[in-house]
């Protein structure tokens, strides 16, 4: 992979910057807070990997099931529940499929994280900050 191009503008540097933190990856999250959400989950052993895809323990499902994830509805979808997502960003996984789809929109539901207008970027809210800390084991920032 060839490095990416530099900022020609203040802008677009702060919006790749805000882009490798947290973005949208069609529609899960991902970037740093996204690898670092996975990591969370997996080191917890609430999330295993097992090849390409993620093996949702009974201790995940009642992990989320805490902050109302919508697991079942997860399961029950017509695609890859528990998809492991290679980052372009930071060059290791993320959580997509559809509890990963279920997972970002819980946050923002609960406005951990903010979509911005002019890009995939997602901002962290002060809410945010603490809850993955105090619920998820997820230092961000």
């Amino acid at each position: 992979m060839a490095a990416p191009a530099p900022a020609r503008t203040f802008r677009e540097g702060q919006t790749a910057k805000a882009l490798r933190f947290a973005r949208s990856c069609y529609d899960h999250l991902a970037g740093r807070l996204g690898v670092q959400l996975a990591d969370a989950l997996t080191s917890r052993r609430c999330l295993v990997l097992a090849g390409r895809d993620y093996r949702l323990a009974s201790s995940g499902s009642r992990l989320l099931a805490g902050l109302e994830v919508d697991v079942e509805g997860a399961r029950g979808a017509r695609r890859s529940f528990a998809r492991a997502c290679l980052d372009w960003s930071e060059r290791r996984r993320h959580l997509a499929g559809a509890l990963g789809a279920a997972l970002l929109d819980r946050l923002l539901e609960l406005r951990w994280l903010e979509r911005t207008a002019a890009s995939r970027a997602l901002r962290l809210t002060e809410a945010g900050r603490r809850g993955l800390r105090d619920h998820l084991r997820v230092a961000a920032g």
